[in-house]
C-alpha cells in the first residue's frame, strides 16, 4: 500500500502488499464491471452515508460533510474472486476507521453489514474496517468514480476479494453477530482473503 508517496508493506499468513498475485489470480490492466443487477444512479445531491446499528451516536453524512472529513489517497490491489487482479490503482477517499470514530461503536460491535443502493449487501469483521486501508472511495485513478465502479462512493478492502468492496455505499450496520450478505449467503466464504483462496464457503 502506498500513502502520500510513503510506502507500507505487510505480510500476514501468506499476505503481501508486494508485487506478488495472490494464487488462482491473472493480471488485468482492464477494470471490469461486475454487479448483481441494473445500476442505480444516484447524485451527490441525494446520497447519504449512515452508520448505525451497535454504534453509540448514529452518523447520517451528506456528500458536503463527507467531502469536508480527512481525505487520503492510497495505492492499492484489487483482486476479484472470478480470478483477474488489477495490481495498479489510486484510490482516493475517506478512511473508513475516521466515520465509524464519528459513531462510537459499541463494545458489543464486532463485525458490519454494509448496504447498498441497489439493495446489494456484503458482510465483514469489524477489525478489517478499522485498518489502515479501508476506504470509502470516491475517486480512482485520479478521476471521480464512474457510475458503472460505484458512484458517488463505494468501499475498498483491498485485503479481500473485490466482492467486499461494495459499490453504491449506503449505509453500514454494526453488529455483534456474523450474518451473511449477498454472495455469502449464496456459497460465497464469509471472509474472502485473496492469499488463502477463500472464495466459496464449501469446497
Amino acid at each position: 500500500m502506498r500513502w502520500f508517496g510513503g510506502s507500507k508493506r505487510e505480510s500476514e499468513g501468506g499476505r503481501s502488499s508486494g508485487s506478488a498475485v495472490p494464487p488462482g489470480q491473472v493480471v488485468t490492466t482492464k477494470m471490469p464491471v461486475m454487479t448483481i443487477g441494473q445500476t442505480p444512479k444516484v447524485s451527490q445531491g441525494v446520497w447519504r452515508l449512515n452508520i448505525a446499528g451497535l454504534v453509540v451516536n448514529p452518523v447520517e453524512l451528506d456528500w458536503d460533510q463527507f467531502m469536508a472529513m480527512p481525505q487520503i489517497t492510497m495505492d492499492a490491489e484489487f483482486h476479484c474472486v472470478t480470478q483477474w487482479s488489477r495490481m495498479e490503482n489510486t484510490w482516493s477517499g475517506v478512511r473508513v476507521r475516521d466515520v465509524i470514530e464519528l459513531a462510537d461503536a459499541s463494545a458489543q460491535a464486532k463485525f458490519a453489514m454494509v448496504h447498498c443502493y441497489d439493495g446489494y449487501t456484503t458482510n465483514m469483521d469489524l477489525e478489517t474496517l478499522l485498518a489502515d486501508d479501508a476506504l470509502l472511495a470516491h475517486s480512482h485513478d485520479g478521476t471521480p468514480l464512474s457510475v458503472e465502479h460505484g458512484a458517488p462512493v463505494r468501499l475498498v478492502l483491498p485485503s479481500l476479494y473485490a466482492w467486499k468492496s461494495a459499490k453504491w455505499l449506503q449505509a453500514i450496520e454494526l453488529t455483534e453477530k456474523e450474518t451473511p450478505g449477498f454472495w455469502e449467503a449464496n456459497g460465497y466464504h464469509m471472509r474472502g482473503d485473496p492469499w488463502r483462496e477463500e472464495r466459496f464457503r464449501y469446497h
